[in-house]
C-alpha cells in the first residue's frame, strides 16, 4: 500500500514541468549576482574581523558566493562546470524568496523588502529570511572556520536587536546549533578528503552530496528557532512553508545534485507571491497552483500514513546505485512527462540489502 501511495505522488508530481512563471534568474544566474561580492574583501571589515550583514540580500547573496568560489577547486566528482556546485540550488532559492516577496516584513510594521522601501532589505520578522539564514551564514561560518574563506579570517555576522534570538559567530551557532555545524563542517572536511579518495568518481559524488544533504537537512531542523514567526502569515502560506520543508525530505534522500541548471527545473514552478488565505490562487499560473497541491497532497497522505511515505521513500534509496536511479527519475519526471511508470515502480519497491552502500 505504502509504494502504491508513493508511486501516485510521484506520477502526479511528473506533470509539474509545464512551464514556469518564478523569476530566479537574471542573465543566467541567481538574482543580482553581478552585484554581489566576489572577494571576502570585499566584505565589511571591522578590526581584523569579517562583519557580512546578511539582512541585506547582496551581503547574504556573496555568502553563498564566495562559498562556491572557494570549494569549487575541491569539487571534482561534482563536475568540473562552475556551476555543479550543490550551492547554487540555495543561492537560487534566496533569489525567488526576494523576487516572490517572502524576504519582506510580513508584519507591515516596516517597509523592509517592499518596493517601496528599502529592496535589499531582509526583514528579520521573515520566516522565510529566518530558514534562509540557517542555510546560510551557518554554512559559510563553518567554511570560513574550515580556512577556505582564507588563513584566519575570524567572521562575526552583524544582527539587528530584534535578531539577538539568532547566532552570529562560529562558537556562537556551534553552542547553539551542534548538530547543524557539525555536519556543515562534515562537508568541508568530506570536500577536502575526497581530493585525496580512491573511490570512483561516482561514489565520491554520492558521498559529498549525502554530507551536504545532512548538512542542510541539519540546518533546516535547526530553524525550528524561526516558527514563532510563522504567526505573520495566512494559513495558506503556513501550509505551503510546512509541505515546502517536508518536500526537501524526498529531495535529500536521493542526494540531489542541486547544481544551478537543475535547481532552476524545481524552482521555476513554486508560487511568485506570498500566499493568502483570500482570494486563494487564481491569479497564480497552472504550474504554481499545481505545485501547491502536490506538496499539500504529499504532506497530507504522508501525516495520514503516520509518517510511512516518506519512511518508505528512505528505504528505497537505500545505496549508491538506488540514489543515483532516484535522482534520474525525479529528472524525468520533471522533464519528461511519458516517462515510464514502470520504471517508477520497479524503483520505489527495490529493497537493500545488509551489503547496500550507504
Amino acid at each position: 500500500v505504502q509504494c502504491v501511495y508513493i508511486l501516485g505522488c510521484l506520477l502526479l508530481a511528473g506533470t509539474v514541468s509545464l512551464g514556469s512563471t518564478a523569476e530566479i534568474l537574471e542573465n543566467g544566474l541567481p538574482i543580482l549576482w553581478a552585484q554581489t561580492a566576489s572577494q571576502v574583501s570585499d566584505l565589511p571589515i571591522q578590526n581584523g574581523i569579517l562583519t557580512p550583514n546578511p539582512w541585506n540580500f547582496l551581503h547574504r547573496m556573496s555568502l553563498y558566493r564566495l562559498v562556491i568560489v572557494a570549494t569549487d577547486p575541491f569539487k571534482g566528482s561534482l563536475g568540473t562546470n562552475t556551476t555543479d556546485s550543490p550551492l547554487w540550488g540555495l543561492a537560487l532559492q534566496l533569489g525567488w524568496m526576494l523576487t516572490s516577496g517572502r524576504l519582506a516584513d510580513p508584519t507591515g510594521a516596516t517597509t523592509c523588502g517592499l518596493q517601496t522601501g528599502d529592496t535589499s532589505c531582509i526583514s528579520t520578522q521573515s520566516w522565510w529570511g529566518c530558514i534562509n539564514y540557517f542555510v546560510s551564514a551557518l554554512p559559510f561560518l563553518s567554511g570560513a572556520q574550515q580556512g577556505f574563506m582564507g588563513p584566519e579570517v575570524q567572521v562575526r555576522m552583524q544582527v539587528p536587536a530584534d535578531a539577538e534570538d539568532l547566532c552570529t559567530t562560529y562558537a556562537n551557532c556551534t553552542a547553539l546549533y551542534p548538530d547543524a555545524m557539525s555536519k556543515w563542517n562534515a562537508f568541508f572536511q568530506g570536500l577536502k578528503a575526497a581530493m585525496e579518495s580512491p573511490l570512483p568518481d561516482n561514489e565520491k559524488k554520492d558521498y559529498l552530496l549525502g554530507l551536504y544533504w545532512t548538512a542542510q537537512m541539519a540546518s533546516i531542523y535547526a530553524s525550528a528557532a524561526c516558527n514563532a514567526r510563522q504567526s505573520h502569515y495566512s494559513s495558506a502560506e503556513v501550509s505551503f512553508a510546512n509541505n515546502w520543508l517536508h518536500s526537501a525530505e524526498y529531495v535529500s534522500a536521493v542526494r540531489f545534485h542541486s547544481s544551478l541548471e537543475k535547481s532552476v527545473l524545481f524552482l521555476s514552478p513554486l508560487p511568485s507571491r506570498v500566499l493568502q488565505d483570500a482570494p486563494n490562487t487564481a491569479d497564480l499560473s497552472q504550474e504554481e497552483t499545481h505545485t501547491l497541491y502536490i506538496f499539500s497532497w504529499m504532506n497530507s497522505i504522508d501525516t495520514l500514513l503516520g509518517g510511512t511515505l516518506i519512511r518508505a521513500w528512505r528505504s528505497a534509496m537505500c545505496s549508491v546505485d538506488a540514489r543515483e536511479k532516484g535522482r534520474e527519475m525525479l529528472e524525468q519526471l520533471v522533464l519528461n512527462p511519458s516517462f515510464p511508470t514502470s520504471t517508477v515502480f520497479s524503483l520505489i519497491t527495490m529493497t537493500c540489502s545488509a551489503q547496500s552502500t550507504t
